[in-house]
């Protein structure tokens, strides 16, 4: 293995999957995996983004779907959103899977290590990509574009989270409630967008605080970092300077290094 950056200095670890778990001071049992989509689980089609900021005639500095659920009316918001899904429609049928993926799945699979997806796509070519080269292993939540509010935004790790039953105690800040949405009042954000919900002190909420969140993007590992999770970013030639991001926990250049890690506790 030849991991890119070393582990930031953490005051516990995972407990090595190579051996029984044993509770102690220091180590937490993993309860799970989180995956970003391309650019991680599949090799990166980052031309697709020059394409849409094309076909909805914004620049380089607008984020894509904050352009879109900010256009005035329904209407408009879907015509939007189909130029973008068009898009990723062509761009699905020339997906590549990233290298080590199938063999980190299999050991995954084998460990019984839960796995679910948080992506910005929307659900057709992350269904693509799991039929094509994932068929039998088993990703459940799938948070895809129709969960909002989006990565960077933490919710939808700690909705995977409060789905696999990961709760704790609120302090009574911000976050996901574990039963029902309805009661609650969103927080907004500095520009107004709706982010995690108002919670009460002693209420339980999604705790990812024993997840990973692998990504390759700044949203991926900004998102794990502040729903609690431990973060991995997947390295290329364009995002590696957020090896040394204070969001991110670990940096390796190929899926199924993180066998070893796992294996040996190193994250």
């Amino acid at each position: 293995m030849s991991m890119m950056q070393s582990v930031k200095a953490a005051n516990w670890k995972f407990a090595p999957l190579n051996r029984p778990f044993t509770p102690g001071p220091h180590t937490r049992k993993l309860e799970g995996i989180v995956f970003d989509v391309d650019g991680t689980l599949c090799e990166p089609q980052t031309y697709m983004f020059a394409e849409m900021r094309s076909a909805l005639g914004i620049s380089k500095s607008v984020d894509i779907l904050e352009h879109v659920y900010s256009l005035p009316t329904a209407e408009q918001q879907h015509e939007a959103m189909e130029k973008i899904r068009a898009i990723e429609r062509t761009a699905m049928l020339k997906q590549v899977a990233q290298p080590g993926l199938t063999r980190l799945m299999s050991y995954l699979d084998e460990r019984g290590i839960r796995k679910g997806i948080c992506t910005r796509n929307f659900d057709a070519p992350v269904n693509n990509l799991l039929s094509k080269f994932l068929a039998g292993s088993v990703f459940t939540p799938i948070v895809t574009r129709d969960f909002r509010p989006p990565k960077p935004d933490p919710a939808g790790i700690l909705h995977i989270a409060r789905s696999w039953g990961l709760l704790r105690r609120s302090t009574g800040e911000a976050g996901v409630p574990a039963s029902g949405e309805e009661e609650h009042q969103p927080e907004t954000g500095p520009d107004g967008a709706a982010g995690l919900l108002k919670t009460e002190t002693g209420e339980e909420v999604a705790d990812a605080s024993a997840l990973i969140m692998v990504g390759d993007s700044i949203d991926d590992i900004t998102a794990g970092r502040r729903a609690g999770a431990k973060t991995v970013l997947l390295v290329n030639d364009v995002n590696r300077h957020l090896a040394d991001h204070e969001h991110t926990d670990l940096a390796i250049s190929r899926l199924d290094e993180l066998i070893d890690v796992l294996e040996n506790g190193l994250l």
